[in-house]
């Protein structure tokens, strides 16, 4: 584990943040990334993934599928290296068709030396999209997994959307519960959607409330593509998530993309418009002062110019990977995120 110098802890600003000065620090990081469909190139007769096949609507060669891991394993090499070498503790994933690519993905020259380890669990997703998390095993310890059902009935018809991944380790010496998640799309309309994605976070969120009940300190990490915004109702409400640390009491949950999202800042653009769907939002026991052990530092954004469309109908937005069914050398339609955990040397 990185250790952070005084000269560091001057540099981060970290007695603006109440925390001395004349302390060492540990520094990690907790990252997530939707990685627009990243499929492999060979028809699953299960899932609805004809379009990203060599004879598909895409074109999806194993040329471009190279490329795609090639530009993939750039982005999650670059997250949070300024500050820590090896990279983020956790990478959760969205938009990943199975194992198989996660583990292509962990062979590109870029990531092959990092040692990361996977979780994953196969999805009942109807395009075949599932969530997955990377781990550096020097960090954080596996103790138990499992894949979460979201059970929607429409019209009294099942849909079938992306599991839940909820994965419990220990990061550092502290017990941490991660939720990675991809909740139900707007499709249909923000509104006429919402009740979905309302259930996906009441699913999460019964589960904090059990683990808080049991450890009013209890370090809960849930990110995803959550598919609303920090002021959306699955988030604010349900999950009683809220943009001011400072505020949030026994129970609740900090949400520090808040206040990104009421500055005009996203992580995907639509319609001349940012929205904030990328979210990582984490329990009281990490900012709650008189508690040992990790703590929340601060929330970025990862967006190099790389990553970033020059030009066309997507210019300022993230440098997607296809466009109108054409391979553009690209990478998501989401910008990461991230943010910094620090824990004080003893």
């Amino acid at each position: 584990m990185k250790k952070v110098t005084l000269s560091l802890l001057i540099c981060l600003g970290l007695a603006q943040s109440g925390f001395s000065q004349k302390k060492d620090y540990q520094i990690n990081a907790v990252a997530f990334y939707n990685l627009e469909n990243l499929f492999d190139t060979e028809d699953d007769p299960k899932k609805f993934d004809e379009e990203f096949t060599p004879n598909g609507a895409n074109h999806y060669t194993e040329a471009i599928y190279a490329k795609k891991l090639l530009n993939m394993s750039r982005v999650l090499s670059e997250i949070a290296v300024e500050k820590i070498p090896d990279g983020p503790a956790l990478i959760g994933v969205a938009e990943i068709e199975n194992e198989r690519v996660l583990q292509d993905l962990l062979k590109q020259p870029k990531l092959k030396d990092r040692g990361w380890k996977i979780v994953h669990f196969e999805s009942p997703d109807a395009r075949g999209v599932d969530v997955g998390m990377f781990y550096n095993p020097k960090y954080f310890k596996v103790l138990d997994a499992e894949a979460l059902f979201v059970d929607i009935v429409e019209n009294g018809k099942q849909q079938y959307t992306r599991d839940i991944l909820h994965v419990t380790g220990l990061l550092g010496g502290d017990t941490v519960s991660v939720f990675v998640n991809h909740w139900p799309s707007r499709s249909g309309g923000e509104a006429a959607s919402a009740w979905k994605r309302k259930k996906a976070a009441a699913i999460c969120k019964a589960i904090i409330d059990k683990k808080v009940a049991e450890n009013p300190n209890a370090k809960v990490i849930l990110m995803g593509d959550l598919n609303d915004d920090p002021v959306s109702p699955s988030v604010a409400e349900v999950l009683g998530a809220v943009g001011d640390k400072d505020k949030v009491k026994q129970g609740g949950m900090f949400n520090p993309w808040m206040s990104f999202f009421k500055k005009g800042i996203g992580t995907l653009g639509y319609g001349d418009s940012w929205n904030l769907f990328d979210q990582i939002v984490i329990s009281y026991g990490f900012v709650n002062p008189q508690n040992a052990g990790w703590h929340f530092y601060k929330a970025e954004i990862f967006k190099p110019s790389y990553l970033i469309s020059n030009f066309g109908r997507f210019k300022g937005y993230p440098h997607r990977s296809f466009s109108n069914g054409v391979w553009i050398d690209g990478y998501s339609d989401h910008f990461p995120t991230y943010i910094y955990l620090i824990k004080e040397n003893k």
